[in-house]
């Protein structure tokens, strides 16, 4: 068990702790944010778990304090009914249909959760709405193309050997987005040309700072690099919790935070999947061991080079996590704006010991994407592209999805 699930798993298991002081918003992200990661959640996969339980306790609230355009939930709630109840009901019952095997260990921390909450008439109503809440957003995510098979067909040639696992989440540029038109709507121009002087420049960054026996990459850059090894909703949550819990907000408006930015990070893998298999990009690994093949007199082979950190098994045009973390953190910024904020502080579980800290959300997106690069798995360009993707999606889920109601 990794030190960053303990982490939250006891956090999640002492929340609701008769007497504890606790904000239930914040409660039940720890508890998905447990679950995402006890299950083995690939990153789109987990970040659509933590889309639908936030969009479902964001549909609840907004059913008893109608202040945005509704998701998936159309109906008023109840008067007086227990927030707290509506979101511990909507969270329970979206993991339970998500994590069937999981809903003892769930079932426990629902009740203890609803054991804060006085008996009667707004607690029943809050339990009730938390259910329809729920079930709208899973009725509304059903057949939204997830749990498709693997139908990645390798690039090869009769008789040709080729390494035989299958690249990871090629059924997901299909996969119904939540804002977007489609997977395609933000796809970028093609990757640089090999031949072309981005390339060399791309080339000689990432085979100098991300090699794993690189003299030139710093130990602060190393790192960052093993610090965002992390993926999925580890490597953007905590950064919404941190802000979130910055400022005094309503449960509604928190609800709503923490639904766009995890709403956000999920469209972004749509779309970077959309992207990468479409152009299936060589990795550095495969590009600076075959450089014998670009066409580029810039660039030389290396046949023995390898990477930092183990190379994702997908194509790498564009970085998925740098499109990740400008989403959310685009999302953030429609919030908080682009100066200064309160310190953002975040810890990962691969280099357990380091606290990252940021006054600024554009600095933790641009640590993520430098980071790729000392990792060696990304290039420059694949990391500023997949930033202006990230920031273009977060603006159009801000732009069309629980816009302040008339």
């Amino acid at each position: 068990m990794s030190k960053f699930f303990s982490t939250v798993l006891l956090t999640s298991l002492g929340l609701f702790t008769p007497g504890a002081r606790a904000d239930a918003v914040l409660d039940w992200n720890d508890v998905t944010l447990a679950e995402v990661t006890a299950s083995g959640q690939l990153p789109p996969d987990g970040a659509r778990t933590m889309a639908m339980v936030h969009v479902a306790v964001f549909d609840a609230l907004n059913a008893i304090d109608r202040r945005y355009e509704p998701v998936a939930l159309l109906e008023r709630g109840p008067e007086g009914a227990s927030a707290d109840a509506a979101i511990a009901s909507a969270s329970y019952t979206v993991l339970a249909a998500l994590f069937p095997s999981r809903e003892q260990r769930l079932a426990e921390s629902y009740a203890a959760a609803l054991a804060r909450v006085p008996d009667g008439h707004a607690k029943h109503s809050g339990i009730e709405l938390g259910v329809r809440a729920a079930r709208a957003c899973l009725e509304l995510r059903a057949g939204d193309g997830t749990g498709a098979p693997n139908r990645y067909a390798p690039q090869t040639s009769a008789g040709v050997y080729v390494p035989t696992s299958l690249p990871v989440s090629s059924e997901w540029p299909d996969v119904e987005p939540w804002s977007m038109q489609s997977g395609a709507q933000f796809r970028p121009a093609p990757p640089p040309k090999l031949t072309s002087d981005v390339w060399a420049r791309d080339f000689a960054e990432v085979e100098r700072l991300g090699a794993k026996d690189s003299t030139h990459r710093t130990a602060a850059q190393t790192e960052d690099a093993r610090f965002w090894s992390i993926t999925g909703p580890a490597a953007w949550n905590p950064v919404v919790r941190s802000l979130a819990s910055s400022r005094q907000m309503s449960p509604v408006e928190r609800a709503r935070l923490f639904a766009l930015a995890n709403v956000a990070a999920m469209d972004s893998f749509v779309a970077v999947f959309d992207a990468k298999y479409a152009y299936g990009f060589w990795r550095p690994i495969t590009a600076i061991r075959r450089a014998d093949l670009d066409g580029n007199d810039a660039t030389a082979a290396a046949p023995e080079w390898l990477p930092l950190l183990e190379t994702p098994l997908h194509p790498e045009y564009p970085c998925a996590h740098c499109i990740s973390a400008a989403a959310v953190g685009a999302v953030l910024e429609a919030e908080f704006g682009t100066g200064e904020v309160p310190v953002i502080a975040m810890t990962s579980a691969a280099v357990p010991d380091a606290v990252h800290r940021w006054t600024r959300i554009g600095d933790y997106v641009e640590e993520v994407s430098d980071a790729r690069i000392f990792a060696g798995v990304h290039y420059r360009n694949s990391a500023e592209v997949g930033e202006t993707m990230g920031r273009s999606i977060a603006r159009q889920a801000v732009a069309t999805l629980m816009r302040p109601a008339d």
